[in-house]
């Protein structure tokens, strides 16, 4: 199995497509920290600690919809699963946790971490997105933060009509709790089917752009430099930014960063070189705890 960051530059290079395991949500892992390095040994290179709800680990971003707050950051088994990561060279996503949670883990890991897929809060006030706080301390941390191309995250927009919302709870009925990801291939076709139809009769305010997504990654880059900065596209979750809805379409992001002035170096650090720099770090660490030079 490929498992080091050499492996996806080697693999690259060969003209070879990369992709790497990651673990979304740790809730999985229970209580058992040593099933940390299980995943790790079944190929898992970044793991989030909570996703859209809290944790053994952490608290969830979505605690700010009704400020009910479970740990109010990190659980003590949270702290421990860091020290767990960082010993077996998982990278730390901080992703989907709660703002005190990040700063927590940050604060605690003896490697850089990443968010794996979120935006600039400054440009679009969603819970998801990192805040210049997070986005400094991270830059401390050495980390990455993978700015998403999710519509919802690029662009806050009006709230549906009642009749619109009326009708997209229906076209919804029985989408599983991790969304349109977990449903079959059919079940997922038919229900993209509904959703097209409510578009097509009460449509909705128009979709966040290319342009508009890199405006994210402009604000990142002057808030904590272009090393600390990557992209993602967060298809699986949605997607939905007009230009790049799609990998057919990925090509419109690299043109809107050459016309914005953005180096061919830059750009190749944004496309996966930061994430890839960071992978590396979290290998040597994870080498140096083992061998307890830490």
């Amino acid at each position: 199995m490929y498992k080091r960051q050499a492996d996806v530059r080697s693999l690259a290079k060969s003209g070879r497509k990369v992709a790497l395991i990651g673990v979304e949500n740790a809730y999985a892992v229970g209580t058992d920290l040593s099933r940390i390095k299980a995943f790790h040994d079944r190929g898992g290179r970044y793991m989030s600690l909570a996703h859209n709800g809290h944790s053994q680990f952490a608290d969830s971003n979505t605690g700010e919809r009704d400020g009910k707050w479970l740990h109010n950051g990190l659980s003590d088994l949270g702290r421990q699963a860091i020290a767990e990561m960082n010993r077996w060279g998982i990278m730390v996503d901080i992703s989907h946790p709660s703002k005190q949670a990040n700063l927590q883990a940050i604060a605690l890991s003896q490697a850089p971490v990443i968010a794996s897929h979120s935006a600039a809060r400054a440009l679009a006030n969603h819970s998801r997105n990192l805040d210049d706080e997070q986005l400094l301390a991270l830059k401390a941390n050495g980390g990455v933060v993978q700015t998403v191309a999710f519509d919802g995250y690029v662009k806050i927009k009006p709230p549906d009509s009642p009749e619109r919302a009326a009708a997209l709870a229906k076209a919804r009925a029985g989408m599983p709790p991790g969304g349109p990801g977990e449903m079959t291939d059919a079940a997922r076709t038919q229900f993209r089917a509904r959703v097209a139809e409510v578009d097509k009769q009460l449509p909705p305010a128009p979709m966040a752009t290319v342009a508009d997504f890199v405006n994210h990654i402009d604000y990142i880059v002057k808030t904590i430099g272009i090393d600390h900065v990557g992209i993602s596209s967060d298809f699986d979750g949605g997607g939905g930014v007009a230009g790049w809805n799609g990998a057919d379409e990925t090509f419109n992001v690299t043109l809107e960063l050459v016309t914005r002035g953005y180096t061919e170096e830059q750009i190749g650090k944004l496309w996966s070189g930061n994430l890839l720099r960071v992978m590396a770090d979290v290998e040597r660490v994870a080498k140096e705890i083992q061998a307890g030079k830490r």
